[in-house]
């Protein structure tokens, strides 16, 4: 549920994928150890937002489908599509539950979908009732005007559209029977909403956010890099005590301009090193006023704009805690969580550890705190 909203979200994953190339369906296909389509549903399944995920499939595959996403732990209900992918995705809408409110249309070849933009389209359609998520183009565009010549199209106007798209539940479902009964096939769920009468409203998109139509488009063989990151903060009285972007009660803070969050610098740092793009104290100077005081999950997403821009995604984060006191135990889990919120990955791909230094050097002392990062980023763009 999402603003007393019920939220639900389709997934097509009926095609064929000729195009692939491969005897299997590419949704079937593995993209990081984990078929393409338990990797597309699973962001949806596990959202708190999303109340129902139907996750639509060819009749020859339904059954393996079913097997594959119950094994993942993913809890959607799969039911069979048509020869199209409006087809199926109409079959998608008929199984709806009646309390629906709005509901995203999504893709499984887009298996790298992240939550930002599940948040962002959700916070979009309450408000504009058609929306998409779409990215600029970065090539010059040009516009056939006869068989041989063609003009450029002024590139700031154009946007290539993405996955998922959100509608209020009747506008979708009406367009949908629209077209059928026009005999109308378009190439996306907003061309049908469009074509019915309704304004379409674009929210960013994410260049991660690719979409799987050839063997060429598949990561596996993908530029890989790995970027270390590592900070320590002294106590300061008087100051709140934040880590991984939790408070945690303690009778000291750790000083500095920011926060002081000394595990999301570190993380901050292994972000922008892999990522070639500096390091913290470039793009967030203490000798900068805005920063005074501000919460570091603020400059971690600010860091994750920065590594997306860049065209790469976030494969994972290993992270140390290194400190006497406090125990960070009872907080991993909600760190991890914090930190995936602001990278808008999955929490998963966090993992937060803790541990001490056997009262040597300044942290055995109880001078303050150390932290130190790994992360990997593939790139997709």
């Amino acid at each position: 549920m999402f603003n007393n909203k019920k939220i639900a979200a389709i997934i097509a994953a009926a095609g064929s994928g000729s195009r692939m190339g491969r005897e299997l369906p590419k949704q079937y296909l593995d993209v990081g150890g984990r078929p393409m389509v338990v990797k597309a549903a699973e962001m949806f399944s596990r959202c708190r937002h999303i109340d129902c995920t139907i996750v639509v499939a060819d009749a020859e595959h339904c059954e393996k489908c079913s097997e594959l996403l119950q094994g993942s732990g993913i809890d959607a209900i799969v039911t069979v599509g048509g020869k199209t992918r409006q087809d199926s995705v109409y079959e998608g809408l008929k199984r709806l539950p009646p309390e629906t409110d709005y509901v995203l249309i999504h893709d499984a070849a887009r298996p790298f979908a992240e939550e930002r933009l599940i948040g962002d389209i959700l916070e979009a359609v309450l408000e504009k009732k058609a929306v998409v998520c779409a990215v600029p183009v970065k090539d010059t565009i040009r516009v056939m005007t006869g068989s041989e010549s063609s003009v450029t199209a002024d590139r700031s106007l154009i946007h290539a559209v993405q996955t998922p798209q959100a509608f209020e539940k009747q506008l979708i479902m009406d367009a949908y029977e629209k077209a059928r009964k026009d005999g109308f096939t378009g190439t996306d769920d907003a061309v049908l909403a469009e074509r019915a009468g309704h304004v379409v409203y674009i929210v960013p998109g994410s260049y991660a956010n690719i979409k799987i139509t050839t063997g060429c488009d598949m990561p596996l063989g993908k530029e890989t890099r790995v970027g270390t990151g590592f900070d320590a903060h002294a106590f300061a009285a008087g100051r709140k005590l934040f880590l991984g972007g939790v408070e945690i009660p303690f009778d000291r803070g750790l000083a500095g301009h920011s926060d002081a969050d000394v595990l999301l610098h570190a993380v901050m740092d292994a972000l922008l090193g892999a990522s070639g793009s500096g390091d913290i104290g470039e793009h967030f100077p203490d000798s900068d006023a805005r920063y005074l005081g501000v919460s570091s999950l603020s400059l971690l997403e600010a860091v994750a704009r920065v590594v997306q821009a860049k065209g790469y995604g976030i494969g994972n984060i290993d992270a140390v805690v290194i400190a006497e006191k406090p125990k960070i135990a009872p907080y991993k889990q909600e760190m991890s969580k914090a930190v995936a919120k602001a990278l808008g990955i999955s929490e998963d791909r966090i993992n937060i550890k803790g541990t001490t230094t056997e009262k040597l050097g300044f942290a055995g002392r109880e001078e303050g705190i150390a932290a130190h990062a790994v992360c990997t980023l593939i790139k997709i763009g």
